[in-house]
């Protein structure tokens, strides 16, 4: 226990116990309170029969009570499963299968979708999260069982840049090696930060840099269930917040709030953002406030941040991502292992001491993806002659929409099953909202009915997969010599598809 997320919990509940460690709406939790309300949801856990090394979900909206879950989960040696509450039953069950789940602590929205996933996994057991605020009292606990640091904890499953889902696993040691190098930096997280979420609790974000980092450091996490923008602007000047991450449809929504322009915005020492280009209009609006906002390179394998740009370079150099960090570096490659000359795009390669030690139970890609001590992340980056990153482009088709990962393979599979589909090609298009969205490109027999596709993905796949075009043609879609789809060739004919085909939702 001597190097965890939980005792680090247990120290700063012992040496500054009153502090407040979690603020979610009104209701606040200090870190001695936090850390005997974990423990006894833990102990309840762990006398269902909930021990070290089960995998153990955890599928709702950000509450305390997730948090005092998320805790619990980590205290009694489980491996936590966030699970995104979005998700259709079909996508719950792919992911807690390939966990090998054993138990699914959800809120009662969660409880509702259960049954159709537990009728082809009958071994999977439920807990309500309902049953976490009962345990708010009671006397003092410090229940926990000790894993070796080096055991995975989390397992974060993600689209990545490949396609389908993989679960990245995260142990303590990486959880600590991304908080000690958050704190090297003069602009870094330090013990005491105070950071305000309003991205899910359930993503790398939120799961990672939000609670977990902020527990490490005895931090105070502000978590909003929902986002709104004037009132997390509110919340950033009451609760005098020195962190705030998020994708740029965040930061823009706040910027335009009303209540931005008269935000005392000083106490702010660390904004970082990614998951899309930030636009230089962004840049400015919060400049203006005294507040760098720092574009970042990242990816759920390296704990979320692997590069960010400097403060004193965000302006000048709004599309760059930094030079690295302090343990993390990059570079990009050539096909041949090269490297690449400045302004020379090829393969971005990450290494640092929070690069996962792989993928849950996929040794395949685990050894595609981890070689030579580099993470081969499947994008496109270049280098300057100075050495700032700047990302091009993802060598695979991964759709990033409002910051958020969408695979277009997952998609086709769905699209694929509907009788007189011969064809089908899902490729990102513009979107004014969420930067890009998924727009499905299909060869038919019989009826063109968008509404019919809309219908059947809506059955299959969260909302925010489910495509907002759909593009039928009577051409067969263009191809390479091995067979495969040919993306660039699609994507170069549909390239200003908000202009040319009528958005069906």
């Amino acid at each position: 226990m001597a190097a965890s997320v939980v005792s680090a919990l247990r120290w700063w509940a012992r040496t500054k116990g009153e502090q407040t460690a979690l603020i979610v709406a009104q209701d606040e939790v200090s870190y001695s309170a936090l850390e005997s309300w974990s423990s006894r949801f833990a102990r309840r856990l762990a006398d269902t029969g909930v021990g070290p090394g089960d995998r153990v979900g955890l599928l709702g909206g950000n509450s305390l009570d997730w948090c005092v879950a998320a805790l619990g989960i980590l205290k009694t040696g489980a491996v936590l499963v966030p699970l995104n509450p979005r998700l259709v039953a079909a996508e719950l069950r792919k992911i807690l299968t390939d966990a090998d789940a054993r138990l699914v602590v959800a809120d009662p929205a969660g409880l509702q979708v259960m049954p159709a996933v537990q009728a082809q996994m009958p071994g999977l057991g439920t807990y309500p999260l309902t049953g976490v605020p009962e345990l708010r009292e009671g006397a003092q606990d410090h229940f926990v069982v000790d894993i070796d640091p080096t055991d995975p904890s989390i397992v974060l499953f993600t689209s990545g840049t490949t396609g389908l889902s993989k679960g990245v696993i995260c142990t303590n040691q990486t959880l600590l090696n991304i908080a000690f190098e958050f704190t090297l930096t003069e602009e870094g997280m330090r013990p005491g930060s105070r950071s305000l979420l309003v991205l899910p609790l359930a993503f790398t974000p939120g799961l990672v840099t939000g609670l977990c980092v902020t527990t490490l450091l005895g931090g105070t996490l502000v978590v909003e269930p929902s986002f709104d923008p004037g009132r997390a602007v509110n919340l950033l000047q009451r609760h005098r917040i020195t962190t705030i991450f998020g994708v740029p449809l965040i930061f823009e929504a706040m910027s335009k709030s009303p209540e931005f322009a008269r935000a005392d915005l000083s106490s702010i020492k660390m904004a970082i953002t990614g998951g899309a280009p930030v636009p230089v209009r962004l840049l400015e609006a919060w400049g203006a406030k005294g507040v760098a906002l720092r574009q970042i390179y990242g990816l759920t394998e390296v704990g979320g941040v692997g590069t960010s740009t400097r403060p004193e370079h965000a302006a000048e150099h709004p599309d760059s991502c930094g030079t690295g960090s302090i343990f993390t570096d990059f570079k990009v490659i050539r096909d041949d292992g090269t490297p690449c000359d400045p302004d020379e795009p090829g393969e971005v390669l990450l290494r640092g001491p929070g690069v996962t030690p792989g993928y849950w139970r996929d040794p395949e890609n685990t050894a595609r993806a981890l070689r030579g001590g580099w993470l081969y992340t499947g994008d496109l980056g270049v280098v300057d002659a100075e050495g700032r990153l700047r990302f091009v482009d993802r060598m695979k088709d991964l759709i990033i929409s409002g910051g958020i990962n969408i695979s277009p393979v997952e998609i086709e599979q769905v699209i694929s099953g509907l009788d007189g589909v011969e064809e089908v090609a899902v490729i990102s298009a513009e979107d004014e909202k969420f930067g890009e969205t998924p727009a499905a490109i299909l060869v038919t027999t019989g009826q063109h009915d968008p509404r019919v596709v809309i219908e059947h993905c809506s059955r299959e796949l969260a909302d925010f997969k489910v495509p907002r075009y759909v593009v039928f043609r009577d051409e067969p879609l263009p191809r390479l010599p091995s067979g495969k789809l040919a993306k660039v060739a699609i994507r170069r004919e549909y390239t200003d598809i908000p202009a040319k085909y009528e958005r069906v939702r």
